[in-house]
């Protein structure tokens, strides 16, 4: 299997990705084949341990910081380590790319050459969402798209119902809206545009509105909301979970919620797996979101998600 990653992203790079690809590509009988992108000055102290028969090494133009504008950093550093990399999995030379820097340059590099799934208009990004039960639930949209229409969020339901079977096995995910009620004429204009549509959408199993309380009860499979909810969703759980972490607190669920033990997540809707990880990210996290790519491959994810929504425009 043959995996991109940007070595240029991330607070800790190139270091924390480098040492997590030596530590992979150590492994015995390794079943990776490594492409790391980068800038030559950045990874002319590594060139040594980078000699190594599943590491090949890429070296970029430029790279794109994390604070810069998006959509101009893709447009005017084509030479950057994303845009040389997502032309390689555009071109199928990589099965998957990976990243942990500017996400949004992520997405719009990858906007721009991988293109999306037909009969989607906005692709998402997925949280986990730990189950009481031992589970892995999945919350979307999470920071991708803060404002939305009804209609994309019934998309975004295709999309988390075919992660949650394709990589967390959960046979008939059950999807449900997040709503500030469970009565179907609660909620704001969007929430009350998209219930219906989710209620009529083929190929998910809808059950209604769901609060903020029903998320980690083993209640729902899929949360399905606009970026912004999702975003501020995710980032209260981690900081309430970074406070009692300092606080001493230790317990079992609560270590679900630490992210080194998830990697990242796709950009679900891309025609191709393209994994995003946090900023933060040290090598156990990149040793993760490699195998989270090796999973997104091996399931399918990518043609069952063509798959069903071929099935929901012939319809």
């Amino acid at each position: 299997m043959r995996i991109g990653i940007d070595a240029m992203g991330g607070d800790f790079a190139p270091k924390e990705c480098i040492k997590a690809v030596l530590e992979e590509a150590s492994v015995e009988n390794c079943e990776y084949q490594f492409f790391i992108f980068g800038e030559q000055k950045a990874l002319s102290e590594y060139q040594d341990a980078l000699k190594h028969p599943k590491i090949t090494v890429i070296h970029t133009g430029d790279s794109i910081g994390m604070g810069e504008h998006a959509t101009k950093a893709v447009a005017s550093k084509k030479e950057a380590s994303i845009n040389v990399g997502m032309h390689y999995l555009a071109t199928d030379q990589i099965d998957a790319f990976l990243g942990a820097g500017n996400t949004g340059a992520m997405m719009v590099s990858a906007l721009y050459q991988v293109k999306t799934i037909t009969g989607i208009e906005r692709p998402a990004l997925s949280s986990v969402l730990p189950q009481q039960s031992g589970t892995t639930g999945v919350l979307l949209d999470v920071g991708a798209n803060s404002d939305v229409k009804p209609e994309t969020l019934a998309k975004f339901a295709v999309l988390g119902s075919e992660y949650a079977k394709a990589v967390y096995g959960i046979k008939n995910p059950r999807v449900g809206l997040i709503n500030i009620g469970e009565e179907e004429e609660k909620g704001n204009l969007l929430t009350k545009g998209a219930f219906p549509l989710l209620k009529d959408q083929n190929g998910i199993n809808f059950i209604g509105n769901v609060e903020g309380r029903h998320l980690f009860n083993d209640k729902v499979d899929v949360a399905v909301c606009d970026g912004f909810t999702g975003n501020v969703i995710v980032k209260s759980c981690e900081g309430f979970f970074y406070n009692l972490l300092k606080r001493g607190v230790e317990d079992d669920f609560l270590n679900k919620f630490n992210f080194e033990h998830y990697g990242g997540t796709p950009i679900l809707g891309i025609k191709k797996p393209v994994i995003v990880g946090h900023g933060i990210t040290k090598a156990k996290t990149f040793r993760n979101m490699i195998k989270l790519s090796k999973s997104v491959v091996e399931s399918n994810l990518i043609s069952k998600i063509e798959h069903s929504f071929s099935e929901t425009t012939s319809s």
